[in-house]
């Protein structure tokens, strides 16, 4: 077994104050995204998205973010599988983003709900062609025999060299907030908590949690 009570980090990069934080959490999202952008993290919208099945079962998985609007955040998935059937039962879910280099996180609660199928159609075909042919082949979260019953059809595919379609059973889904949180590691783990709560009239209340 694992003894890991030594294993500790101390945060001291930074300060925040809540009197420059912009009142719309999106807009703050999007400074400290293209925040972590400036100092190079590797795949800085890599995000966990968790969910919550029909029997109360959470499940967690990285993800990556495509798109932020307005109203929320836009990624794309194979609406078949594990994440996509317990949306399709349970539209609570969560985020993560941990941004080690910045000592910073940022967790987002809301509902997700899907986009349009041209909105998929369109990003579709901005991947990557053998992306492309991986989203049709697979049958996400299904038992499969074994390695070589998804190289087999990827070869078959890919040997076409046809253009591939969108699939009906793969697109995007946004998740509109209604809880934001920005964590701030600071030292001797008194941290910085900054929550946006959203109102009944959809206005955002802004304010400071104990770590």
């Amino acid at each position: 077994m694992l003894n890991l009570t030594e294993l500790r980090k101390d945060y001291n990069k930074e300060i925040i104050d809540v009197n420059t934080f912009n009142a719309n959490p999106m807009y703050q999202f999007n400074t400290w995204f293209q925040q972590a952008i400036d100092v190079k993290i590797d795949e800085p919208n890599a995000m966990v998205l968790s969910t919550v099945n029909s029997l109360g079962k959470p499940s967690s998985r990285v993800v990556l973010l495509k798109h932020t609007e307005a109203e929320g955040f836009i990624f794309f998935t194979n609406y078949l599988s594990r994440k996509g059937q317990d949306i399709e039962k349970n539209t609570s879910v969560s985020l993560l983003f941990f941004w080690k280099e910045l000592e910073r996180q940022v967790r987002i609660e809301g509902l997700v709900e899907k986009k349009s199928p041209e909105l998929a159609s369109e990003y579709f075909k901005s991947r990557p062609y053998k992306s492309q042919i991986a989203a049709v082949i697979s049958p996400q979260s299904q038992e499969i025999p074994n390695r070589a019953f998804l190289d087999q059809k990827m070869s078959e595919l890919e040997n076409l060299s046809e253009p591939i379609t969108c699939p009906e059973h793969w697109g995007g889904y946004i998740i509109k907030p209604e809880y934001m949180e920005f964590w701030q590691g600071r030292a001797n783990r008194l941290h910085d908590r900054i929550a946006y709560i959203k109102n009944s009239d959809l206005s955002w209340r802004i304010t400071r949690l104990a770590p």
